[in-house]
C-alpha cells in the first residue's frame, strides 16, 4: 500500500457537505445564500431537472456568495440546491500525463483513456522562497540556434515573447518544445481558436515533441474561469515534474488571453475597471502565477 498516495486521497475528502441555495442569477454570476465557502472553492448546482452545473466561488457581497458557472446556466432556477465539491481545488498529476492533451481539470481531450494520477497537486501554491531559489548559472538549450546564440536562456529563467498576430509565435514555441534540452515540456494553450490547437500539436509540436510534453488546452469558447484555470493547471503539472528532479520547460500561449479572461471574471463579480479596463485582480494574479516558475 502506498501510504503517501492514500494520505493524498484522504486530503481531498470533504468531511462535511456544505449546502446552499440559488438566490439570483444575472449574466455570468450566480448569487447563493447559506453557502459558507472560501474563494476558489468548487461547487455544483443541482437543477430540478436532474442536471448539474459546476461553479466556482469568486467572491461575496453582503449576505450572498458569488459564483461563476463553468458551463451554461440552462435549467437553473431560484431555490436550486448548491453542494460543495472541494474547498481546495487540485489537478491530477503523474508521469502518465506525458504525451497527452488534457483540459484544465486533467481530463483527456485527445481521445485516449484517462491518465492514471499518482497524486493531486494543489491548483494554487506558494512561489518558492526568494532565498531558496538557485541562481541562474547554467544555460538551457532551446534547440533554436538564433536564440541560443543571441538570447541565451538559463535554467530557472523566465522570458516573455511579444509579437503581433500571425508572425510565428506559436511556431517558435513549437520549435523550442521539440528541440529543448529540458526533460519535460508543459504547454498551456489558453484561449486559442479550436482549429489552431490541432495544427499546433500536429504541425508545430509534432509527434517527437509531444512524446515528452503535456499540453493543457482551454480554447476560446470555453468559460472565462476555465481559461484562467489553464495556466495554473499547467504550472501545477510542471511543479510536479520539477519536484521529481526533472528539468521542465513551461510554455504559455498566452498570458494576454488569460488576463482577458480574468477581466471577464472580475468585471462580472463587480470589480471596478482600472488600467485599460483590467480590474485589480488581474494585476494581483499575474505575480502569483509567474513567480511560481523559476
Amino acid at each position: 500500500m502506498n501510504v503517501d498516495r492514500c494520505a493524498a486521497l484522504l486530503a481531498d475528502l470533504e468531511p462535511a457537505r456544505i449546502r446552499g441555495r440559488v438566490r439570483q442569477a444575472i449574466g455570468l454570476v450566480v448569487q447563493a445564500e447559506g453557502l459558507a465557502l472560501p474563494v476558489g472553492a468548487a461547487c455544483e448546482i443541482r437543477t430540478t431537472g436532474g442536471g448539474t452545473v459546476p461553479c466556482e466561488v469568486v467572491g461575496f457581497r453582503d449576505e450572498v456568495t458569488l459564483l461563476i458557472p463553468l458551463e451554461e446556466l440552462e435549467g437553473v432556477r431560484r431555490g436550486d440546491e448548491i453542494l460543495c465539491r472541494a474547498q481546495v481545488q487540485r489537478v491530477p498529476v503523474g508521469r502518465a500525463l506525458l504525451g497527452r492533451v488534457i483540459d484544465s481539470h486533467g481530463n483527456p481531450i485527445d481521445g485516449g483513456p484517462r491518465p492514471i494520477a499518482e497524486r493531486r497537486q494543489p491548483l494554487q501554491a506558494k512561489a518558492p522562497h526568494p532565498l531558496g531559489r538557485e541562481r541562474i548559472q547554467e544555460p538551457l538549450s532551446t534547440g533554436v540556434r538564433a536564440m541560443d546564440a543571441l538570447l541565451t536562456c538559463g535554467k530557472g529563467q523566465r522570458m516573455g515573447l511579444f509579437a503581433g498576430s500571425g508572425v510565428g509565435k506559436s511556431t517558435l514555441l513549437g520549435m523550442c518544445a521539440r528541440g529543448t534540452a529540458a526533460d519535460v515540456t508543459v504547454i498551456a494553450l489558453v484561449g486559442e481558436r479550436g482549429r489552431e490547437v490541432r495544427e499546433f500539436i500536429e504541425k508545430d509540436l509534432g509527434p517527437e515533441g509531444l512524446k515528452r510534453s503535456v499540453v493543457v488546452v482551454e480554447t476560446s469558447e470555453r468559460p472565462a474561469l476555465l481559461r484562467v484555470r489553464a495556466p495554473f493547471a499547467a504550472t501545477a503539472v510542471a511543479e510536479y515534474f520539477r519536484d521529481e528532479g526533472l528539468d521542465v520547460l513551461l510554455l504559455m500561449d498566452s498570458i494576454t488571453r488569460m488576463a482577458n479572461a480574468q477581466r471577464e471574471v472580475g468585471l462580472s463579480a463587480g470589480e471596478p475597471p482600472a488600467t485599460k479596463g483590467y480590474p485589480p485582480s488581474v494585476f494581483a494574479q499575474m505575480p502569483r502565477l509567474l513567480e511560481r516558475a523559476g
